[in-house]
């Protein structure tokens, strides 16, 4: 079924296009705006290039951008919809389970719409719900923030309830029943913290496992009841190798941001991992028979993401749940591209900040190595903007309760990497800045959709600063696909692959001997 994925985007493409077309002319406007927007307005465009042209044939307003006279050029990405438009095409939540064979548990329909305020479902989740209930293997692969999280949880959260009996919990400690593998802490806390909200006055037992202190829970194990346990993939696979956690019980496994838990970085980890779960007795009807369900949730997938995937279970019975804005950029959030010297992006920065900050708009600035993060935090502080920093490099005692500050409305400013970019549900944030652009296609995508998500209204922006050669490359293939309307190239989510690859290459280039093993 993997296979179908890049076939079945490819034939969204048009679709999603045309669609797209006949909601560019709904926004009121007495002149039309521009698809793309730039400071030289011959390169301005208010229709589509045709869809097969090449890269390097149509006029590219970044293409001369290698040139240092280039220094000050821009252009921007116009939002074609409103989020408003956007939200409209949610389906309501009552109508969907009038018509559809789902029975919710009424604790959990409770909690879904008095704890999180869920009235309405998004088309991912209208899709996704009666597969994942009817209990097939499951790819959700859909843009950022369309509610991925919500289409997964409910269904094996509503089959648990269903199962569950006030003995069964209490037979055997630290044996969960759904496991949630995620690649960071952040992510997992607030997996847990929103299954908590749904297990509100029921039986089920929440528990979020972190990594940072595994020698600690090793030496000085703690057992409670717990049936959905969230964790990341190094610090659960320590304590259950120990026998301190029990997966024996386990019926659904969920794969969350599983573009970053199938990179090459973990990889053979997630395999050995993922062998002991019985996938393939999932759809035996013997009741005595315990079979695993699959769940992957992503934006976007490794190209050998089937590769992988067929170490530990049969692909072919994996059902895909694919979105037609898959692998696009965002039709409602406004994207610019400014051409500038690295010397020049604290200033910019700076005037950015303040004038976001006098507006009361929360904004993220995303940086490509830790020392920048920390180098942009103490900048701002020092020019008095109250702003917090995190990055994968700080202590587990100092990173633990940054984001939920950033959150919490104690803090406006968030200085991070990539660590901020992987499903953090950021709709209190209205401006992405990337003082570093990032390398990578996946992870361009990765940070703009920490806005504009579901249940953020306002209009909101993305502001690239563009510095470098490889930069200028990765925005030139940005800029063909918004003329051209196609799908972004060479979203391959996993990195480490790519830059393997790449080293291979220039050890071949050089002559050198390569080696048979990866280059690192």
């Amino acid at each position: 079924m993997l296979k179908n994925l890049s076939l079945l985007l490819r034939r969204q493409t048009r679709r999603h296009y045309a669609t797209a077309a006949v909601k560019v002319k709904t926004i009121e406007s007495e002149k039309a705006k521009p698809l793309i927007s730039c400071r030289r307005t011959q390169f301005n465009l208010l229709q589509h290039e045709r869809a097969d042209a090449k890269f390097g044939t149509i006029p590219l307003c970044s293409k001369g951008w290698l040139h240092n006279k280039s220094k000050n050029d821009h252009f921007t990405l116009n939002a074609t919809i409103t989020s408003e438009q956007r939200n409209a095409e949610m389906q309501n939540l009552n109508d969907f389970l009038a018509t559809s064979q789902i029975q919710m548990h009424p604790q959990l329909l409770e909690n879904l719409q008095q704890q999180l305020g869920i009235k309405q479902l998004t088309g991912i989740q209208a899709q996704a719900l009666p597969v994942v209930d009817a209990n097939f293997h499951t790819l959700i692969a859909a843009e950022t923030g369309c509610g991925k999280t919500l289409a997964y949880l409910l269904p094996i959260l509503n089959k648990t309830l269903k199962r569950q009996s006030p003995e069964e919990s209490k037979l055997r400690l630290n044996t969960p029943k759904i496991l949630i593998l995620t690649p960071g802490r952040e992510l997992a806390t607030q997996i847990a913290q929103v299954a908590q909200k749904l297990c509100t006055d029921t039986e089920l037992k929440v528990k979020a496992l972190l990594g940072g202190n595994t020698k600690q829970l090793m030496l000085n194990p703690q057992f409670a009841e717990v049936d959905i346990l969230v964790a990341t993939l190094g610090a659960v696979s320590k304590l259950v190798t120990t026998g301190i956690y029990h997966m024996d019980q386990v019926r659904h496994v969920v794969l969350d941001e599983a573009d970053t838990l199938l990179d090459d970085s973990f990889t053979e980890k997630l395999t050995y991992f993922l062998r002991r779960f019985p996938f393939h007795k999932n759809h035996v009807q013997d009741p005595s028979i315990v079979g695993t369900q699959l769940l992957l949730a992503s934006a976007t997938m490794p190209t050998n993401t089937r590769e992988i995937l067929q170490r530990v279970i049969d692909v072919e019975t994996i059902r895909e749940i694919v979105s037609p804005n898959l692998h696009h950029l965002m039709p409602h959030v406004t994207q610019k591209f400014l051409r500038m010297a690295k010397a020049d992006r604290p200033a910019n920065l700076l005037s950015l900040v303040k004038r976001d900050l006098a507006k009361r708009r929360p904004l993220i600035v995303f940086s490509n190595k830790s020392t920048t993060c920390d180098y942009v935090s103490i900048f701002l502080n020092n020019s008095g903007i109250n702003c917090l920093n995190l990055n994968g490099d700080m202590l587990m005692k100092i990173r633990i309760g940054r984001f939920e500050e950033f959150q919490r409305g104690e803090c406006d400013v968030l200085s991070t990497t990539d660590v901020g970019s992987r499903g953090l549900d950021t709709t209190r944030a209205r401006h992405v800045v990337n003082f570093d652009f990032p390398l990578h296609i996946s992870d361009y995508i990765h940070r703009c959709g920490r806005i504009g998500r579901v249940g953020s209204l306002d209009n909101s922006l993305v502001t690239n600063f563009i510095s470098s050669r490889r930069e200028i490359d990765v925005v030139q293939r940005i800029e063909h696909a918004a003329r051209t309307g196609g799908l972004l190239p060479d979203v391959n989510a996993n990195i480490k692959n790519i830059i393997n690859k790449r080293i291979i290459a220039d050890m071949k280039e050089a002559g050198l001997p390569v080696p048979q093993e990866e280059a690192f």
